[in-house]
């Protein structure tokens, strides 16, 4: 059976997801992610494919999160001139992420750039621009969940709900072999989480011989809703009584539009106060729009929100800032408010700035509600290290830092075990990504002590064939 799978990327981490399937007459790969850490290390991974773009059949496309979606104006320069296969609203909230990913590309070069011009040294290019990034969107193509397409001579591609985000899916590729069934792989990375608001839980493809699975929290157990509440309720009043501010770095994908859902229900319920809450980011609004207009992908409950005029993410407290200097505006404020503000690992966009302005001061709050990859500033917040470096400069960390994991869209230790468990029937072999090694290693060993499964967990560059 000529069918191979390479992990280009996001092998034994949780950034810069990429994995190519190669098979008798076809070459596709599975997500073009952006490698997040150090600059130089950014630089060198994600300027460079270990294939040559075009002679690629298809990229299918899993969700927008940048971590898998963002590398994609870097294929289409290098070559690609192929269809990038995703869901309707994967496509439209892309339309957003993609040109502002360049944008920052372009702002963090000319930061390089000033430095390097004081150092005497040459000036660098951005990975790719606003520009190629809008370029790069016209290759993208809709498909609908539960719709069998032909992507190549000899596969097809099908989406289940992966439940992780808005669009998300569980990818499957029928592989035609010559065999009388077609080889099945399925793609859950990454995998949502069960009984979450606004989403339904992710699907479970039938048939599946091949799983390559995400291993993010493949350690490590979330909180329950209900835990979450009490605790994010317990900081916000405690916050609120000493006078000072709730910071929270939020992805301005899903995770924002879901903080945004869960702070209204505490209002609501009258276990916080109704305090101003500013979601800060011109992304985070037109992505909140892309919501909106997407809502008959949400939950029923969620659905019948929208059908009676009840919009779960609008409220007389809630500002939504896109200008500038409305954003620099809620320095001065000095008073308990609320601010929600990209990117979620505080690597770029306003966050550092509203972090400059507040992490000194003991009165106020870091609330940190998702995963903080290594080398990121939000691990070292998530560390309390006693100085952090923002824009190069030192600050010495007073705020208090609360760390809530369980609003996390991806599924836990124990959700991952068992969404396996649901795959096994026709099951070959598991090959587990997208986490670091010691979560991979302890989610590999669970899976095993419950079910008799071959399981991998393959090193970055590492291909593997089929049988």
């Amino acid at each position: 059976m000529a069918v191979s799978i390479q992990f280009c990327g996001g092998a034994r981490t949780v950034t810069g997801s990429m994995h190519l399937i190669t098979t008798k007459h076809s070459k596709i790969i599975l997500d073009c992610g952006l490698f997040q850490g150090k600059r130089d290390e950014y630089f060198a991974i994600n300027s460079q494919f270990p294939f040559n773009p075009q002679n690629l059949d298809a990229c299918v496309l899993s969700h927008a999160h940048i971590d898998h979606s963002g590398n994609i104006p870097s294929l289409v320069k290098k070559g690609f001139r192929a269809s990038v296969y995703c869901t309707p609203a994967t496509r439209d909230l892309c339309r957003y992420m993609l040109p502002d990913s360049g944008h920052i590309q372009e702002e963090d070069i000319k930061y390089v750039n000033k430095i390097n011009r004081r150092r005497g040294m040459p000036p660098r290019a951005p990975l790719y621009t606003k520009e190629d990034a809008e370029k790069a969107l016209k290759y993208f193509r809709a498909l609908d969940y539960d719709h069998t397409m032909r992507i190549a001579d000899d596969v097809d591609l099908n989406f289940y709900d992966g439940g992780h985000i808005l669009g998300s899916t569980i990818t499957v590729l029928d592989v035609m072999t010559g065999s009388r069934q077609p080889v099945r792989i399925a793609y859950a990375v990454d995998l949502g989480r069960e009984n979450m608001p606004l989403l339904d839980d992710p699907e479970v493809p039938p048939g599946i011989n091949y799983l390559i699975m995400e291993s993010t929290y493949g350690g490590r157990k979330h909180e329950t809703l209900k835990e979450a509440e009490i605790k994010l309720a317990k900081t916000i009043n405690k916050t609120v009584n000493r006078g000072g501010k709730v910071i929270i770095p939020s992805f301005a994908l899903e995770r924002t539009q879901l903080i945004v859902y869960f702070i209204s229900e505490l209002i609501r319920r009258k276990m916080v106060p109704k305090i101003p809450i500013y979601v800060d980011g011109p992304l985070a609004v037109s992505l909140t729009q892309v919501f909106r207009e997407n809502w008959k992908y949400f939950d029923e409950t969620t659905k019948k929100s929208f059908l009676e005029h009840k919009d779960p993410f609008s409220h007389d407290n809630i500002e939504y800032i896109s200008k500038v200097e409305d954003s620099k505006k809620l320095h001065d404020i000095d008073k308990p408010i609320i601010i929600i503000s990209a990117s979620g690992m505080c690597e770029n966009g306003r966050i550092q700035h509203h972090l400059k302005n507040n992490i000194e001061n003991p009165k106020n709050t870091i609330v940190v509600i998702g995963f903080m990859a290594r080398d990121t500033l939000g691990r070292r917040i998530v560390e309390e290290q006693k100085t952090v470096r923002i824009f190069g400069r030192p600050y010495d960390l007073r705020a208090e830092v609360v760390v809530i994991n369980a609003f996390s869209s991806h599924a836990d230790c124990d959700g991952l075990v068992e969404y396996a468990g649901k795959c096994r029937g026709n099951l070959r072999q598991i090959f587990l990504v997208h986490g670091e090694p010691d979560q991979a290693e302890i989610l590999k060993n669970n899976i095993r002590k419950r079910f008799r499964l071959k399981i991998s967990i393959p090193l970055r560059g590492e291909a593997v064939y089929l049988r």
